[in-house]
């Protein structure tokens, strides 16, 4: 618990001096700004936001200021770090020279596009992703099962975020991913990230906003837990639950460091140590954070930087060493260097820096903060440089990735770790899949695998029951088990059980399989059980043949894809839309494949999942 005190403090400077006013143009949250030369000095002022990311930073310096004996020291380089939380204030010193750097999150700088990027000589030139966030989240009241709930029928869904902040980008992303906008919801804007202005506050005292954007103490504030539900004692709101979770959608928000495009072009070779000294430093870090997380036992070394970490901090937001220095740096999931090269270099990246460049714009213009796309540049970097400077194995990131990602297989009861879920739907008996036909909806699924990278990507198929209903009903009807009484288009029919004669409720289709496995009604010409086996194999060869599709699909177009993410399950006839079709047209809604991106053991994530 103390190490969500941690972040607490830690978010709560970030973006401080935003507005709760919705739709501000970020140009009116800074105020008039005037570019500046970068100032001449023989150290560089670079900005730190308080995350566990950062601790590479202090880790490569030595400290708030570059160390002779440093990683950074020892490349010739001399840094003066200082607090960035107040990301307005980075922005403003940026522009006006103070310091070449900025420190954010992707869509932060894009919410800042315009401002920083309309000047040529201030463009942003992101150098460095240096990690993905993994504790951020979206709390629901009871009734919200998944993202799709979001659309209310009646009326629109409020929820309550924080203004300018990161989860403005968290909750475009969940938005996006139920094929929603801010148009389709009622974004309730508040002033702060937590505390008593916070979202979490205004989801506890105003019981008509239906979910919020929080950070991880506050959502074990409102529910308890992750994987729990509030009760309503100990500050808990009753049947709070997450709705969705960066521990899953774990490709949602990117921290990133950026540099002015005329500091970058006339001091390129500096950058690139900076950039090498930080990725030699996250690889050391990691693995004494690491190391002690599997012995239990901290090595000088680790205290070292720890004590640093809680130094720089402070000890109020960093009370111990062992839990909430260390639980910052297990809340980081780093961006190794294949990581790093997929992110900025590797085409076909819905994860990387095109795509989020992409989606950092629509954001800024679609939600009001700014009323043009300016854009950013990657670095023209040759990273088996980088390699070189920071020591580090040069590794080509893989696109078809056949191991990583994904452990464990999510278990039978999907629905209640289903996230957010589409379908789409085919012919009778037809298992193959025209890419011109779906491809939009192949777009959609590799889409979603890729910002649901700690999330397993279900393809379910099903098919329809009318067939084993009508043999179920036809064999009955023949060993004498079903009588069958009405008309034509009106019949009802009842089963002999021990207890006497039951009518029997075709709809309930959970009954009728169970009927049908009792084997009460084999021996005769037709098998329901060999139909609905066959319906079985059916759903599964159709999962199956579109999860080969995607693969090719994604292949041809050249679009990274994990393969373990990807998980074929055939359903058969357990879980049609219409029970008891009365007609083809009824019948074709339950010959589908249904996409669920479904929550699997958020604890499992680790370094390897982001070396896509």
């Amino acid at each position: 618990m103390k190490r969500l005190t941690l972040l607490v403090v830690a978010m709560a400077g970030l973006f401080m001096a935003s507005q709760a006013s919705a739709q501000q143009l970020f140009s009116g949250i800074t105020g008039p700004l005037q570019v500046q030369p970068v100032q001449k000095s023989n150290t560089v002022q670079v900005p730190f936001i308080t995350w566990g990311g950062d601790a590479a930073t202090f880790y490569a310096n030595g400290g708030l200021d570059t160390k002779p004996d440093s990683i950074y020291g020892k490349m010739g380089l001399k840094f003066k770090l200082t607090p960035g939380d107040d990301f307005v204030q980075q922005v403003k010193d940026y522009m006006n020279g103070k310091s070449p750097y900025l420190r954010g999150t992707f869509r932060m700088l894009g919410q800042a596009s315009e401002v920083i990027g309309t000047d040529p000589r201030t463009k942003p030139v992101v150098v460095l992703q240096l990690s993905w966030s993994a504790g951020d989240h979206i709390v629901a009241r009871p009734g919200f099962k998944t993202l799709n709930d979001l659309k209310g029928k009646d009326k629109k869904i409020k929820i309550a975020c924080q203004q300018g902040g990161p989860h403005v980008g968290l909750l475009f992303d969940a938005l996006a991913a139920a094929q929603l906008t801010n148009k389709d919801v009622e974004v309730v804007f508040v002033d702060d990230l937590t505390g008593p202005n916070g979202a979490a506050e205004k989801f506890r005292t105003d019981e008509s906003i239906d979910a919020c954007c929080v950070i991880t103490p506050d959502m074990i504030g409102l529910t308890g837990g992750i994987d729990t539900e509030g009760t309503g004692a100990e500050g808990t709101v009753k049947g709070a639950h997450v709705l969705v979770s960066t521990q899953n959608m774990s490709r949602s928000i990117a921290d990133v460091y950026a540099v002015r495009k005329d500091w970058y072009d006339a001091h390129k070779e500096e950058v690139e140590k900076f950039v090498a000294g930080y990725l030699k430093a996250s690889a050391e870090v990691r693995k004494m954070r690491d190391d002690f997380e599997k012995t239990q036992r901290m090595s000088p070394q680790y205290k070292q930087l720890l004590t640093m970490c809680q130094q720089i901090f402070g000890e109020e937001v960093i009370p111990t060493l062992e839990v909430d220095a260390h639980g910052l740096l297990l809340d980081c999931g780093f961006v190794n260097l294949p990581g790093q090269i997929a992110f900025f270099q590797q085409s076909g990246n819905l994860s990387g820096f095109d795509a989020k460049l992409t989606a950092a714009l629509d954001l800024a213009t679609n939600w009001g903060y700014a009323k043009t796309r300016k854009g950013f540049d990657p670095p023209n970097f040759s990273y088996r440089d980088i390699a070189k400077l920071s020591e580090l194995e040069y590794v080509e990131p893989q696109k078809i990735v056949k191991g990583e990602g994904i452990t464990q297989f999510p278990g039978d009861d999907l629905d209640s770790d289903t996230i957010v879920s589409f379908t789409i739907s085919f012919e009778p008996n037809q298992t193959d899949f025209s890419v011109d036909r779906y491809g939009a909806e192949f777009d959609r699924a590799l889409q979603s695998a890729s910002t649901f990278g700690g999330a397993a990507v279900v393809i379910r198929g099903h098919s329809d029951p009318t067939k084993t209903l009508v043999q179920l009903i036809k064999a009955g009807l023949e060993k004498g088990i079903i009588r069958r009484t009405g008309q034509q288009g009106n019949y009802r029919y009842f089963i002999n059980t021990q207890g006497g004669t039951k009518e029997m409720d075709l709809s309930q289709t959970k009954d009728m399989v169970q009927l049908i496995q009792s084997g009460a009604f084999e021996g005769k010409a037709d098998s329901p059980l060999q139909t609905m086996q066959a319906a079985l194999n059916l759903s599964q060869a159709r999962a199956e043949q579109v999860k080969d599709a995607i693969i090719k699909y994604a292949e041809q177009k050249g679009v990274n894809v994990n393969l373990s993410q990807l998980q074929p399950l055939g359903a058969g006839i357990s879980d049609p839309v219409i029970s008891k079709p009365t007609n083809m047209a009824e019948a074709k809604q339950n010959m589908r494949v249904e996409f669920r991106i479904v929550k699997v053991n958020p604890e499992e994530l680790s370094d390897s999942d982001f070396n896509f």
